[in-house]
């Protein structure tokens, strides 16, 4: 078996793998980035690049390149529900250099920021290296196996950190506790044709007891179908002529392009899950990411809160990695540091999905409920809510790079201007409902 050297070593090249990557090679720190597949390209994963993320892209001088890759943005986030139009989210109130949502493929992202770290020295992005194993030393992880066309292979490293996606084999190999949380849901991806008339904020469609979510990607549309846990199997029996009458059924304007879908391989099962490690480390080990906390699609926030962790690593780790001094207690503050904002947005998921169920109750056209005539009439909540979405809880910085907008005086004042906004048109229109 050949064995390789680095200093730290990232199982997985997903969002949180590249980016941390980056970081370290960026802090002169030797990393070698591990990815199973041959390359990035897989369709149905996290699209959404939210203002938080292109504020870290800022803030490392990769804002203006990154752009020019074919993306749409979206300034709010609304939905159809009961064929009443509503804004959920507004963004272009935020103090972010990006006031919106950039939704582009993950493998165009995973491809831009690979090819800027390999112009690091220390950067070593090794492809179709599966990890299956690690190694344990003394108590300690020093390294992991991998499988490779050409065969095992052992890299040994300082730390090894775990960013290999929320069926983590460096989790289970080391025994890390998870959490779960009950999730009542499960996702059909699929892709149907888009044309030039279709709503283009529009991301949710809710009725006739079922949730259609639409992700723009220019000429076509990254359908979601929202359906109750476990049942797939339920809606394949019934055939994919009933499947593509739903999709017609809550969005009309595909009515003429539902028999795109002709076969069941073209749709794509989601198993959602909500869990979390108890303890993110071991003495050798880190796990960021959704190794270590599995989000839901609700909110598109996963993708960014890796990279939020990742950024957080980096900051915490770049220093002592360089002097080989990593000690399970610092590892420990990753965790500390990135647990608050998990837990909390972990929270509002689950309460989504509390709301989904109900929808599930009601198979026929779906009355508006009076707390969403309050929520298209509150500008200040949807700015709050643009607040929570785009920039999410207790964003971070790149540690020695340029500014971001938010270092500037802004958030308590701003923030409580918004909720005093919120809340004053909340009560208005709850009078004006009574009346």
């Amino acid at each position: 078996m050949k064995t390789f050297q680095t200093t730290c070593c990232i199982a997985g090249g997903g969002p949180a793998g590249v980016m941390l990557g980056y970081l370290l090679a960026r802090q002169g720190v030797p990393v070698m980035v591990l990815e199973k597949h041959a390359d990035f390209f897989r369709d149905f994963r996290g699209d959404t690049v939210h203002p938080s993320t292109l504020e870290i892209m800022y803030e490392l001088g990769l804002l203006e390149d990154f752009l020019k890759l074919p993306h749409q943005e979206l300034t709010s986030v609304g939905a159809l529900i009961g064929g009443y139009r509503v804004e959920a989210a507004n963004f272009k109130h935020l103090a972010t250099h990006c006031k919106f949502i950039a939704l582009m493929p993950q493998w165009d992202f995973l491809n831009f920021l690979s090819e800027r770290a390999r112009r690091f020295p220390g950067f070593d992005l090794r492809m179709q290296h599966e990890v299956v194993g690690l190694i344990h030393e003394a108590g300690n992880i020093a390294g992991v196996e991998a499988r490779t066309p050409e065969g095992a292979v052992e890299i040994r490293a300082d730390l090894v950190v775990g960013c290999d996606g929320r069926h983590s084999t460096t989790r289970e190999e080391a025994g890390l506790e998870v959490q779960e949380f009950g999730v009542p849901i499960d996702v059909l991806w699929f892709r149907i044709s888009r044309k030039s008339g279709d709503p283009g904020q529009v991301l949710g469609n809710v009725n006739y007891g079922k949730m259609l979510i639409l992700i723009n990607r220019g000429d076509y549309f990254q359908g979601g179908l929202i359906i109750r846990k476990g049942s797939f199997e339920d809606i394949q029996r019934d055939g994919l002529d009933a499947f593509r009458e739903t999709i017609a059924r809550i969005a009309p304007y595909l009515g003429d392009r539902v028999n795109e879908l002709h076969d069941w391989d073209q749709i794509k099962l989601l198993t959602v899950q909500i869990n979390r490690l108890r303890c993110w480390h071991r003495p050798g080990l880190l796990c960021i990411g959704d190794a270590a906390h599995a989000m839901s699609p609700a909110g598109g926030v996963g993708i960014n809160l890796a990279i939020q962790d990742a950024v957080a690593t980096a900051n915490l780790l770049a220093e002592p990695l360089r002097e080989r001094r990593v000690t399970e207690a610092l590892l420990a503050r990753v965790q500390q540091r990135r647990e608050f904002p998990t837990r909390v947005t972990q929270m509002m998921q689950v309460n989504a999905h509390k709301a989904f169920v109900r929808v599930f109750k009601n198979s026929g056209p779906l009355p508006v409920p009076w707390q969403l005539k309050v929520i298209a009439h509150a500008p200040g909540l949807q700015r709050v809510m643009g607040h929570v979405v785009g920039v999410g809880i207790r964003p971070e910085h790149v540690a020695g790079a340029r500014k971001g907008a938010w270092d500037q005086p802004w958030s308590l004042r701003k923030a409580a201007v918004h909720a005093g906004a919120a809340i004053g048109a909340v009560v208005a229109t709850l009078r004006a409902l009574r009346g």
